[in-house]
């Protein structure tokens, strides 16, 4: 199926199409581009320029540049426009105002990758729904999933982040969404602000794209709530909340059982229970705003609360897993929580509340006592005051729960320091050398949890978790010989 005609690229970006094309998908990426694609030549670390030929070698159906590309002939299926980033973005409002796709565009500090999962998944299950690839929610990814919008998509989603102040606004006002989420205002890229009110006042800007009517989903229990409903009021937004004290959508209760979360909650006066295959109260939280935000899109809400039971985080955003110790014996393992893919204080402490709650198992390792075990590594981007932030998490009260916490980075340091002694493991400047421990530090029944900002890698130490189970295998397969 056609995505773009060579004739609808040229009239949205104002570019030079050479050839007859049609691409059916859009990519920036030569390692992942599939046959048909549109290539983006974006200027990153390296020119994309550099890859047109490789991209086209592979099959792509045509390539976005701002020249020909050295080694790329003068007839090859080209759009050639001013500048590639501008084109996209021109791409993106031109596959944006060509549905009539139902739109809600989701922010946070916290969640907004698992919401936007959440609401991928119960959409789907209503009708057509195109969302946001990974955590593509920066200046290039929002208009590359517009830009890759099916014209009969029913439903989408669009993830939109930021680092700095001024982001939000113009990449709202591009996807133009029927709803914006809100899922919670945290103490992340601190650095770039004055405090977290200005952080909720940028989060508050996702209210400008709006379309007219447009409903905003908010969070009522943060601190800065005020700080949202001030923006939503001056703009003239229909506001709903969502959480604990609200009255539009209230969650009343959380049940923890195993790795399941049970949600009784109220929407706008109705009885709404559905569960979550995921412990944590954040889980509860950002299902509760995921619902609200599907019936304000004009899902059945009933039918949502179904499909979201089907939904699992995914890889390094608090994915579980078990990791079999020994093949000889089924009893052998551990449980992973895999959250390495970022962190800041709201989200970490969140991290710690679901290892707190995490049933362990007993007597069936070296160790006769099952443990909660954390790896935690440095918090990026907190401004002027993160010492006192990773030192303050060694008092958050799950921290009870939780028997040893290992530390990655000079700022986890102070975390580190400020933990009860029987609590401290290792300290380790890297998660390379901290990868190293692994292996003597867990053992069956354990539950073990690795949480950092991306920059940490504590993917390392996922990975040398993982690796417990190769070993276990190979050594039952030598047993067998």
């Amino acid at each position: 199926m056609s995505l773009w005609t060579a004739f609808d690229a040229a009239a949205a970006t104002g570019g030079q199409a050479i050839g007859d094309w049609s691409v059916s998908g859009i990519s920036i990426d030569t390692r992942t581009i599939e046959a048909g694609d549109l290539f983006v030549a974006l200027k990153a670390a390296r020119d994309g320029h550099e890859f047109v030929a490789q991209a086209l070698g592979k099959g792509a159906g045509a390539a976005l540049v701002s020249h020909v590309p050295e080694g790329v002939s003068s007839d090859a299926p080209l759009l050639i426009v001013e500048d590639v980033l501008s084109a996209l973005e021109a791409l993106g409002r031109a596959g944006r105002a060509r549905t009539n796709a139902r739109v809600v565009a989701i922010t946070g500090s916290v969640g907004k990758t698992s919401t936007k999962e959440m609401l991928r998944d119960v959409l789907g299950a209503q009708g057509r729904t195109h969302a946001s690839v990974a955590s593509y929610n920066n200046h290039w990814g929002v208009p590359l999933t517009l830009a890759r919008m099916p014209v009969d998509t029913e439903f989408a989603v669009i993830e939109i982040g930021m680092n700095h102040p001024g982001e939000i606004a113009p990449l709202a006002k591009m996807a133009r969404p029927h709803v914006a989420l809100i899922t919670t205002v945290g103490a992340a890229h601190l650095e770039a602000f004055e405090n977290i009110d200005g952080i909720a006042a940028e989060k508050a800007a996702i209210m400008e794209g709006l379309e007219a009517g447009g409903i905003a989903i908010l969070n009522g229990d943060i601190e800065t709530a005020p700080v949202l409903k001030d923006v939503a009021e001056k703009r003239g937004v229909n506001a709903l909340w969502f959480g604990q004290t609200t009255q539009d959508y209230r969650l009343d209760q959380i049940t923890l059982s195993g790795n399941t979360t049970v949600v009784q909650a109220s929407a706008q006066g109705a009885p709404l229970l559905f569960k979550v295959q995921s412990a944590g109260s954040h889980f509860a939280m950002n299902g509760l705003g995921a619902l609200a935000s599907a019936k304000a899109l004009g899902a059945d809400i009933a039918l949502a609360a179904q499909s979201i039971a089907r939904w699992t985080p995914f890889t390094g955003r608090g994915a579980r897993e078990i990791i079999a110790l020994d093949g000889a014996d089924s009893r052998m393992t551990l449980e992973l929580i895999d959250d390495a893919y970022n962190a800041n204080p709201t989200s970490l402490g969140a991290a710690l509340d679901v290892l707190a709650a995490a049933e362990v198992t007993h007597d069936i390792g070296r160790v006769s006592k099952g443990r909660r075990i954390a790896y935690l590594g440095d918090m990026k981007e907190l401004g002027g005051d993160e010492a006192a932030m990773h030192s303050a998490l060694a008092r958050l009260p799950c921290i009870e729960e939780i028997d040893v916490i290992h530390c990655v980075g000079p700022l986890m340091r102070h975390c580190y320091d400020a933990l009860p002694v029987a609590k401290r493991g290792h300290w380790e400047a890297s998660s390379a050398a901290m990868a190293s421990h692994v292996g003597r530090d867990l053992d069956a029944g354990d539950v073990v949890l690795a949480k950092g900002s991306l920059s940490m890698g504590l993917a390392r130490v996922v990975d040398a978790v993982r690796k417990l189970s190769h070993t276990a295998s190979k050594d039952a397969a030598k047993d067998d010989v």
